[in-house]
């Protein structure tokens, strides 16, 4: 640039204008730090020009090889008590998401030719990195400290050049009075430019030239307040130092759960886990599929032969709805009552609506020997006629139920739990298996969910943890297919797969060898298991017409109706009965 380019760079009006302004401003700044009683309140109070500053600050930036900048800053500073300065670097941008461009400031050093503080430490936190300079003994008047340090990372590529940016003054706490800036590029300089005022301001400095060479860039700034920097820019052709800018991945929540080596060998870890629990469940329960395919053409007949027919193996009810779904229900329980009562153990007695207003039934002992009843039916009729004192009584309403024996019902589930291990159906008790694999799946998946927050604050392998959330969840839920029914088990079921294909024909011989009452009969005994298998109305077909079949049958030997009640209205009966009685039994708290 030619000398009477540079003179009209400099705008010595604009110089005049800015030293106008600036003057107010300090004073302005000055008094308001003394209101605030801040570090330098006192002296700017008592001594008024003699307040800390900045007089000078001369600076020259050498870009070498590698990339490096080498900076070599004199600073005149007036000290009003204070063993030091500090001033602040901008060392970190956030270039996107989960990228920021670093510069990084090394070998740094300080040194004085008369007397002022030599020891220089940085300090990094957050976007900044902070230079303070102290000394042993506070200081008044004005000091020249030379300060050196080397920054990489400030000289980018950009195209087929070259560029040096770094904010080389600023920074400070105190105003700066007189600002200069020379970059020696070690070859021809092909722009320059600058800015002043805050980091990405566009606003430009007081002066900025090259020499008569073309080899250096100088800069000029006429005052700044504290915080403000003076940015210079220094265009130099490509090659000239092989400088890159320094990117670093920073730590968020999108880095957190990055795909990774590590991360992606824990998701493949979490296929393979879930591959083998499926093949696990297929070793534990195909079999159950496989055994009960191979009998199911035996346990499809037809369970009827003449007038003589017996449940498939002579299972009861309460046992069959536990092998169905390996869960002790309250469709079992209430399936076991209805069987109680077709095998004499209760009287069931329909209330008649229009005397007590609502429609109840009375549940009556009937005295007959208890040798030949399952562990769990014993708990069951015992529960049904304890008060809740602990009185036996003769009879006990429906209604009454709900929520006065729940501890009795626990003891029930349980006991036909350990009924199915007994017959040889299970080798451990269901809902044991079900308990084990769910609380290992809820510690598995708590695991993970600590695991992942931690690694998400520290690591970039929280997917790791969210892996192990996954397989937690999935070992949770697959422990309520783990039951297995042994062998033995799974043919009982198959044959109970045909006795249910039997009552869903919801039909018998209809050619005149079954009498009415026999037809009645029928339906009793395996009325129980129609409520098992939700087949109550379907089943109930097939004595509909009994009542007028059967002359004088007005009532059975376990189940009584009301006055005016006959056997045509025997299976709606019992269809409401069967829902009733499993609503009283759910508002239990056992089940």
């Amino acid at each position: 640039m030619s000398a009477l380019a540079a003179m009209f760079r400099s705008r010595p009006a604009v110089l005049v204008v800015s030293a106008a302004l600036a003057a107010p401003l300090l004073t302005c700044t000055s008094a308001t730090a003394a209101e605030a009683g801040g570090p330098s309140a006192a002296g700017a109070a008592a001594s008024g020009p003699a307040a800390e500053r900045v007089l000078k600050d001369d600076v020259v930036l050498t870009a070498v090889q590698g990339g490096t900048v080498r900076v070599k800053e004199t600073i005149v500073y007036r000290f009003a008590g204070h063993d030091g300065f500090q001033r602040t670097y901008p060392t970190r941008t956030h270039e996107s998401v989960t990228e920021d461009r670093v510069h990084r400031i090394e070998n740094l050093r300080a040194a004085s030719p008369d007397g002022g503080p030599t020891r220089a430490t940085a300090s990094a936190s957050g976007l900044n990195t902070t230079v303070k300079v102290a000394g042993d003994r506070k200081l008044t008047g004005d000091h020249t400290v030379v300060l050196e340090y080397d920054v990489r990372g400030a000289i980018t590529r950009m195209g087929a050049a070259e560029e040096l940016r770094w904010p080389v003054v600023g920074g400070w706490k105190v105003p700066l009075d007189e600002a200069k800036a020379v970059v020696e590029g070690g070859a021809m300089i092909r722009n320059v430019n600058c800015f002043t005022g805050p980091i990405g301001s566009t606003i430009g400095c007081t002066q900025y030239y090259t020499n008569h060479t073309h080899t250096q860039g100088v800069f000029a700034q006429q005052g700044m307040l504290p915080g403000e920097y003076l940015t210079v820019v220094a265009g130099l052709p490509a090659g000239t130092t092989g400088g890159r800018a320094i990117y670093e991945r920073r730590h968020t929540v999108a880095t957190a759960f990055s795909v990774n080596a590590v991360t992606g060998a824990a998701l493949a870890g979490l296929l393979v886990l879930l591959v083998g629990g499926v093949l696990a469940l297929y070793l534990l329960r195909g079999r159950d599929a496989r055994t009960v395919g191979k009998r199911a053409a035996e346990g499809d007949q037809v369970p009827v032969a003449g007038t003589e027919f017996e449940p498939p193996n002579g299972v009861r009810p309460g046992q069959i709805g536990t092998l169905i779904d390996e869960q002790a229900d309250v469709i079992d329980v209430t399936a076991t009552i209805v069987d109680l009562a077709v095998r004499g153990y209760l009287l069931i007695e329909e209330e008649d609506r229009a005397v007590t207003g609502r429609l109840d039934w009375t549940l009556r002992r009937l005295e007959r020997p208890q040798a030949d009843l399952l562990p769990y039916e014993r708990i069951l009729l015992d529960a049904l006629l304890t008060a809740p004192d602990g009185s036996a009584r003769d009879a006990v309403r429906l209604s009454e139920l709900g929520g006065t024996f729940a501890t009795k019902l626990t003891q029930v589930r349980s006991a036909m739990y350990d009924d199915v291990v007994k017959q040889g159906w299970f080798a451990r008790r269901p809902d044991t298996v079900r308990s084990r694999w769910t609380v290992a799946g809820i510690l598995v998946t708590v695991l993970g969910i600590a695991g992942t927050v931690a690694l998400a604050l520290t690591t970039e392998w929280a997917l790791a943890g969210l892996a192990l959330i996954i397989a937690g969840a999935a070992l949770a839920y697959g422990g309520q297919y783990m039951p297995a029914k042994t062998s033995r088990g799974a043919t009982v079921l198959a044959h109970t797969i045909g006795f249910r294909a039997f009552l869903e024909r919801g039909a018998l011989p209809d050619d005149g060898s079954m009498a009415a009452r026999q037809r009645i009969a029928l339906f009793s005994r395996f009325l129980p298991y129609a409520v098992v298998f939700d087949l109550v109305a379907k089943w109930a077909e097939t004595v509909k017409d009994a009542g007028e079949r059967a002359e004088g049958a007005d009532n059975l030997y376990w189940y009584e109706g009301p006055a005016e009640w006959d056997l045509s209205k025997f299976a709606e009966s019992m269809r409401t009965f069967t829902l009733a009685t499993s609503g009283s039994i759910s508002q239990s708290r056992g089940l």
